[in-house]
């Protein structure tokens, strides 16, 4: 097979080099929190955040709104009824039918009350109907209730009023960590495609570099041969390294307009822009404590609350199936006034007291052990759960004290990492030097560059590791140690 010329190899990395995407916008300056920042505002993730959150602050509305009284209206209006309607006898008990025709219409305006305290429900209403009578002689008949008070009582029931008291407030609590948490992790997203890029970019730059130092070099070794100071097979060596430099140029060019494109899309930019990001290499120094780390999480995070609403509804469960066995009673009250006449202004004349209440009552006799083994079911999947959140809250203080570790030891990582890609950056330009005096031969100078290479990626990387390590902590603890403050939220502003 034969290789490319040198003159066409050397137009190829040109246009390698010099080939941008076409109506690019910009550049556009960021830095990395300015990116975090575009992240929490534009991003796909973020805005679905704050719709999660938008639904649960109404679904805890309606839980308040149950609480509240309410006022109601109901009516059936024109209700015309034509049809053969069987009667019975009350002295002969014989059967017959009779034509009904009829038109009625009534309304009822009732303000009603649940008592969470009890788990009933109490009502005022007021109503009126008005039946027209067209056969067998037209007649018009009123009747009102003008006030009609109510209560409905389940006894020794389950009082789902009770335990969404628990819950509620908590699961609104836990909604609004959750979307900080949520938005923690928007941010922790866009800092990995920012460092992505940056990994990319310099990736980009140094095979730029590399392509030009091997074009001199091979310049310089076409002298060299036509002196005859080297041989043939070691301007080859050179030539190869060289193509193996032009091919890999070709390559980081691909990838770092992929990193582009994610950061951008993420960050809510066109994919055309393109981003002038300013790097800081320089890391907070901070040293985290387990035992601060946990305490703000435990306090700030949606973990231990959730885990408390885990144990209220075990407790629940339980309490409902117990209150669904044995006997079930509930007693309903009714006490009003009412009328009734052929004129409507008659009908409130005479009014007539009305009291009902009564008493209803389930009592299993034989259900062959059905209520109990709900019960214990119920106990047993409870004590489940709570060995499952015992576990689970083992197992939290133990990634955190992994992340803590992690965070802490990642600073001298950093350090390492920047002193290594330091020495070997000089290692490989005295190896240059030394190349061109005929000391260093093609082989030994391709393994520190590459020796180079492996050092600066370890060096972004690392760095890239620590903010991924920091804002892995930010989110566990909602709590931002750069500014000593807790991360909070405009909750007003997202449901509007």
């Amino acid at each position: 097979m034969k290789l490319p010329s040198p003159k066409i190899l050397l137009c190829m990395g040109l246009m390698v080099h010099q080939v941008c995407p076409a109506q690019v916008v910009g550049p556009r300056t960021l830095t990395m929190q300015q990116v975090v920042q575009l992240a929490q505002k534009n991003s796909i993730s973020a805005m679905s955040n704050r719709n999660t959150f938008a639904a649960q602050y109404w679904s805890y509305r309606s839980y308040k709104a149950e609480l509240l009284p309410s006022l109601n209206l109901s009516a059936n209006l024109a209700q015309f009824n034509r049809s053969l309607v069987q009667l019975q006898d009350y002295q002969t008990g014989a059967l017959s039918y009779r034509a009904n025709y009829n038109m009625s219409n009534d309304a009822t305006l009732y303000f009603s009350q649940n008592v969470p305290w009890t788990g009933g429900t109490v009502s005022l209403s007021t109503s009126l109907q008005r039946l027209d009578q067209y056969s067998p002689a037209r007649l018009t008949t009123y009747y009102a209730q003008p006030v009609y008070l109510s209560y409905m009582q389940s006894l020794w029931g389950y009082n789902r009023f009770k335990w969404n008291k628990q819950t509620e407030p908590k699961q609104y609590e836990v909604a609004k960590r959750q979307y900080i948490e949520n938005m923690e992790q928007v941010s922790q997203t866009a800092v990995m495609y920012f460092w992505n890029y940056v990994s990319a970019r310099e990736n980009y730059e140094r095979a730029v570099k590399s392509f030009e130092d091997s074009k001199r070099l091979f310049e310089a070794g076409q002298t060299r041969f036509a002196m005859g100071t080297i041989t043939r097979d070691q301007l080859m060596q050179i030539e190869v390294s060289m193509l193996n430099d032009s091919l890999s140029l070709s390559s980081v060019q691909v990838n770092l307009r992929s990193a582009l494109n994610r950061l951008c899309s993420y960050i809510g930019y066109n994919e055309d822009t393109e981003l002038n990001l300013q790097i800081d290499y320089d890391i907070p120094d901070i040293t985290l404590d387990y035992d601060d780390v946990l305490e703000r999480a435990l306090e700030n995070s949606s973990f231990r609350l959730s885990q408390e609403i885990s144990y209220i509804e075990t407790d629940r469960s339980i309490a409902q199936a117990k209150s669904n066995r044995g006997i079930s009673a509930s007693v309903n009250a009714r006490f009003g006034m009412s009328g009734s006449a052929d004129r409507l202004g008659d009908t409130f004349v005479q009014l007539k007291d009305q009291e009902v209440v009564g008493i209803s009552l389930s009592i299993p006799i034989v259900d062959w052990g059905l209520a109990r083994g709900r019960v214990r079911m119920a106990e047993a999947q409870a004590q489940t759960t709570r060995n499952r959140l015992e576990q689970s809250m083992i197992d939290y203080r133990q990634d955190l004290l992994t992340q803590v570790m992690q965070f802490n030891n990642q600073r001298s990582q950093c350090e390492i990492a920047a002193r290594a890609a330091q020495l070997a950056e000089d290692s490989y330009q005295l190896a240059l030097q030394n190349f061109g005096s005929g000391s260093m031969t093609m082989t030994q100078l391709d393994q520190l560059k590459q020796k180079r290479d492996n050092a600066l990626s370890s060096y972004v990387s690392n760095v890239a590791s620590f903010w991924n390590y920091y804002f892995g902590i930010r989110k566990t603890t909602l709590y931002d140690y750069e500014n000593g403050i807790d991360i909070s939220a405009e909750f007003d502003k997202i449901v509007k």
